[in-house]
C-alpha cells in the first residue's frame, strides 16, 4: 500500500506524487491540518479556507479514483513525523511520497519524517512538483545560487531550450480498498472563516483553475505585457491563489502558454514571454530559499541592510494597515487586500515601498501584515518581494529605487478608475485631483484623505540617508 501526504499541492492532475504512487500500487490519501505551525507562520484565515474548500472537491475527485482521503491534525509540525508514521502503520502502508516544499521549516519537518519512515522500515520519497527545476539545478559557474534574476532567467531559458518539464501522467481508477475517508472540517480553530464576498472572488477546485488558465491564455495573455501593470483591468491571471495551494502546477501554466505560442517562450508573443518572465520569477524565489535560507529565519538578503534605522512607528504602521495614509492610490490598494484577500501586483511594489522607505517601517511587519491577509501568501514570492522593494534583497538596481505613489497612480490608473471602486468617498475628484493628496488646513476635519501621514520628498531623502549610511552597501552583496 502507497500513501500521497498531500500539502500543498490539491490537485489530480499533474501531481507528480500522486502519480508516483499510483504507479507502485494502491494508493491512499493523507492531509494534515497544523493549526499551530499555520499561525506561527502568519497565515491567512482566508488562505486556510481556501485549502478546506479545495479539499472538499478534491476528496470527492479522489473517491471518483477509489482513493480515500485521510484527515489528522498536528498542531505543529514537530509532531508530523509521527502523525504519519501513526498513518502508515494503521494501514500498513510500505511507501509514502510527497511533492518538496521549500524553507527552513519545510526541509526540516520533511526530514524528521523521512528518518522516521526509514528506521520503522517504511520507503520514503520526495518529489519534484511545486518548480519546473530542481534548487541546486540552476547555478552560477561557480556553483553558486543566482543572486540576481535576469542571470538566474538566462540559465532557465537555456534549460527549457534544451527541453521542456512534462507533465506528468492522468492518475487511473483504482479497485476500492475499503477505507473510508475522513470529513474536510467546516473551519479551523484560529482561523475564522472570510466573508462570502471574498470566497466568491476566489472558487475552489481544479476546474476553476484550469478554467481561469484558460480564459486568461484565450482572451489576455498576448495583451498581458500592456495590461499587466493597470489595476483597474483585468490584465493579470490572478492564479496565484490556485498555485499557492498547488491546485494548479507551474508545469501547467507554462504548457498552456506556450502552446497559445507556438511553443516559443523567449520569441513570438510578448505577453507569453512576460508572463514566462513571471513564472520564472516565482522560481527564482524558492531557489533563493533553499540558495539563502536565512531569509527564512526573517533575515535580510543582504546582511548589512540589518543595520538599517528603522523607525518605530505604529501609529504610520496601523494607518498604513488600514489604508488611511492620506495617499488615495496606497489606501484603495489596501482596501483591496483587506476585502478580496489580494492586491495586484504593481499595487503590492507600491506599497511596499511607501512603507519600507517613505515611512522608513521594516519591511518586516508589512512582510507579515501580507501573510495574515494573502489568498494567495507563500513565503518565497512574499518575502521575495518585500525585500526587492525594501532594497535588502535581491533587486540588481540600488537602494534609490523609490515609487512615487502620486506618479504612479497617474501613470497606471490615470483615470482614477480603482481608486474610485476601492474609496467611493472620492468618486467625485476629477481625473486629476483624485490622484493628490492635499494638506488640510481645518484642524477638525475628519477626512482623512486631506490629511498624508508624511511629506514624499523629505521622506525619500530620509530613506536615501539611512541607506548611504551603510558601509560599502554595493560591495556586500551576501
Amino acid at each position: 500500500m502507497q500513501l500521497i501526504w498531500l500539502r500543498s499541492d490539491l490537485r489530480i492532475d499533474d501531481n507528480t506524487a500522486l502519480a508516483a504512487a499510483c504507479q507502485r500500487g494502491p494508493t491512499v490519501a493523507l492531509w494534515i491540518a497544523s493549526p499551530g505551525q499555520w499561525q506561527a507562520h502568519d497565515d491567512a484565515p482566508c488562505k486556510v479556507d481556501f485549502w478546506l474548500r479545495n479539499l472538499r472537491l478534491l476528496q470527492q475527485s479522489l473517491a471518483a479514483l477509489n482513493i480515500p482521503l485521510l484527515i489528522r491534525t498536528s498542531d505543529t509540525w514537530a509532531d508530523v513525523p509521527e502523525c504519519v508514521l501513526g498513518v502508515c502503520r494503521q494501514h500498513r502502508i510500505e511507501a509514502v511520497h510527497w511533492n518538496d516544499e521549500y524553507g527552513i521549516n519545510e526541509a526540516r519537518r520533511d526530514q524528521a519524517t523521512y528518518e522516521a519512515l526509514q528506521q520503522a522500515g517504511i520507503s520514503a520519497t520526495g518529489h519534484l512538483d511545486q518548480l519546473l527545476f530542481r534548487p541546486g539545478s540552476v547555478l552560477t559557474r561557480t556553483g553558486q545560487y543566482f543572486q540576481v534574476f535576469s542571470q538566474f532567467k538566462r540559465v532557465c531559458l537555456e534549460h527549457l531550450h534544451r527541453s521542456l518539464p512534462p507533465l506528468v501522467q492522468s492518475v487511473q481508477a483504482q479497485q476500492s480498498l475499503g477505507i473510508h475517508g475522513d470529513a474536510i472540517p467546516l473551519q479551523i480553530e484560529g482561523f475564522e472563516p472570510p466573508s462570502d464576498t471574498l470566497r466568491q472572488h476566489w472558487p475552489a477546485g481544479e476546474d476553476e483553475g484550469r478554467r481561469r488558465l484558460q480564459r486568461f491564455v484565450d482572451e489576455t495573455i498576448d495583451d498581458y505585457a500592456q495590461l499587466r501593470d493597470l489595476p483597474a483591468k483585468a490584465g493579470t491571471s490572478q492564479l496565484s491563489p490556485y498555485l499557492a495551494a498547488g491546485v494548479l502546477s507551474p508545469r501547467q501554466c507554462l504548457h498552456a502558454a506556450l502552446a497559445s505560442n507556438r511553443g516559443e517562450f523567449d520569441s513570438g508573443s510578448v505577453g507569453v514571454q512576460t508572463w514566462v518572465n513571471e513564472l520564472l520569477w516565482r522560481e527564482f524565489y524558492k531557489h533563493t530559499l533553499v540558495g539563502y535560507p536565512r531569509v527564512s529565519r526573517h533575515r535580510a538578503f543582504r546582511p548589512q541592510t540589518e543595520a538599517l534605522p528603522w523607525r518605530d512607528a505604529p501609529a504610520d504602521l496601523q494607518a498604513w494597515k488600514e489604508g488611511r495614509t492620506g495617499f488615495p492610490l496606497i489606501d484603495a490598494a489596501m482596501r483591496q487586500l483587506l476585502h478580496t484577500g489580494w492586491m495586484h501586483n504593481r499595487l503590492r511594489m507600491i506599497v511596499a515601498m511607501f512603507l519600507s522607505k517613505n515611512l522608513l517601517i521594516d519591511w518586516r511587519q508589512g512582510e507579515r501584515h501580507f501573510m495574515r491577509h494573502l489568498i494567495d501568501g507563500d513565503l518565497a514570492a512574499n518575502n521575495g518581494g518585500w525585500q526587492w522593494s525594501a532594497s535588502t534583497g535581491t533587486d540588481a538596481v540600488p537602494y534609490f529605487r523609490i515609487f512615487n505613489p502620486v506618479t504612479q497612480s497617474q501613470r497606471f490608473d490615470p483615470k482614477g478608475t480603482f481608486i474610485r471602486h476601492w474609496l467611493p468617498e472620492l468618486e467625485e475628484k476629477d481625473d486629476r485631483s483624485i490622484h493628490q493628496p492635499v494638506k488640510s488646513t481645518d484642524l477638525f476635519a475628519t477626512n482623512y484623505y486631506l490629511s498624508p501621514i508624511v511629506d514624499l520628498d523629505s521622506s525619500r531623502q530620509r530613506a536615501l540617508e539611512a541607506f548611504k549610511g551603510l558601509s560599502n552597501w554595493q560591495d556586500q552583496r551576501a
